[in-house]
């Protein structure tokens, strides 16, 4: 039986593990090493977090960009493009967990001492303790008017990797975020005719106020690294632990003022001007035909193209990892479909973690970007050295 596994190999599930091997636990990883940034987002794609803020954390702090570029003389720039992040998530991997085990978890139950893994090719394996870094692609969203029709007429966005293939097409994007708008930029320079559609009557572009970042320590007080939030807010949100210890109430009024839809301001010239805007418009109903999608707007308005691409991000809800037995899903407390975790990160079943954006209800909004491996790692490994140390204190004390 192993110590401690972790389901996923993205940049959450390599953080915890560099942790705790570091810590002297034995884990074991399972995954596809970077699977859902190689293969849920268009190539072309940059960051929206800033460099500093993409890096996967590592107890040493030795495992950063700057620590790839001088490893393998590939310099990242800023913003980071998306090809470079991959290869760097796969050089971490490879340099501090080489063995990850890339067979799929088809199912997950309880099990005495621990938990049970059944895997793709009927094995089973056993291990004490599970964290959960299965990332976001079980959670993308689809609006409801698009869910009957055919994928070649209507698709969420993380379902491409090649949004060239659109060329020649008239393409509706729905959604205001930097998805969205990086989508609509990368189909209009792949050749398509692409409109963009928004609830927001206007689109919400990030750093527009250049001089609040010249403004030396200042500006530092405003903006915490990350850059996740309102200035001044951000600070806040960079102290996970400080977030979980609000009210829930103000603690989601944090998150939904901190991840509002908002593209960067270095994609703007990439898409003013040059891809029309339909703002404050709800999608109403669509229908495939001979001649494409037909969608129909709130205000009565319709419109056809050959494609509708849902940028409309993802909505965490436990139920969707199909991985998650019935039984083990009734155990774990929730709200509004993210688990309820304690200091270190373990659901209401014990030994169970889960990290990432799955993380969000209990620490905000930093658990939704890389920038919060750091935090989400140790606070796990933190929390399995303490119960280590209980157990042996506790060993000592009944003999």
């Amino acid at each position: 039986m192993n110590a401690v596994t972790v389901l996923g190999a993205g940049p959450y599930g390599l953080a915890v593990a560099v942790h705790l091997r570091a810590a002297g636990a034995e884990v074991c990883v399972l995954g596809d090493p970077m699977s859902f940034w190689a293969g849920s987002m268009p190539a072309g794609m940059l960051l929206r977090s800033p460099r500093v803020a993409s890096s996967i954390s590592d107890p040493r702090d030795e495992l950063d960009l700057d620590g790839y570029g001088m490893a393998t003389g590939n310099t990242v720039g800023a913003p980071v493009p998306l090809a470079s992040f991959v290869e760097y998530g796969r050089w971490f991997q490879r340099t501090v967990v080489p063995e990850v085990d890339a067979r799929q978890v088809e199912t997950v139950r309880r099990h005495p001492g621990g938990f049970e893994l059944e895997l793709a090719d009927g094995s089973r394996l056993h291990t004490e303790r599970l964290v959960v870094a299965a990332g976001i692609a079980a959670f993308a969203h689809l609006p409801r008017v698009l869910r009957d029709l055919p994928t070649d007429r209507a698709s969420h966005s993380s379902w491409h990797t090649d949004l060239g293939a659109f060329a020649g097409q008239r393409v509706l994007v729905i959604g205001g975020g930097q998805s969205a708008l990086e989508s609509a930029a990368l189909l209009h320079e792949g050749g398509a005719a692409v409109e963009l559609v928004s609830r927001a009557p206007a689109v919400r572009w990030l750093g527009q106020r250049p001089w609040l970042r010249s403004l030396g320590p200042v500006s530092r007080l405003l903006y915490a690294p990350p850059e996740v939030g309102p200035p001044l807010l951000s600070q806040l949100v960079r102290y996970p632990g400080w977030v979980g210890r609000l009210p829930a109430r103000r603690r989601h009024a944090l998150d939904r003022r901190s991840i509002r839809p908002a593209g960067a301001g270095w994609l703007k010239p990439r898409v003013d001007g040059l891809v029309p805007l339909r703002g404050g418009r709800v999608m109403t109903d669509a229908k495939a035909g001979a001649d494409g999608v037909t969608v129909t707007f709130d205000d009565g308005s319709q419109q056809t193209v050959d494609h509708v691409l849902a940028a409309t991000g993802y909505r965490v809800d436990l139920a969707r990892y199909p991985f998650l037995s019935c039984e083990l899903l009734g155990e774990i407390r929730q709200a509004a479909g993210y688990p309820l975790l304690n200091r270190g990160f373990e659901s209401s079943v014990p030994g169970l973690h889960f990290v990432g954006a799955t993380a969000a209800w209990s620490f905000g909004p930093l658990m939704r970007f890389v920038a919060g491996t750091g935090f989400a790692a140790s606070a796990v490994t933190r929390h399995l050295a303490a119960g280590a140390r209980r157990k042996a204190l506790g060993a000592v004390v009944r003999t």
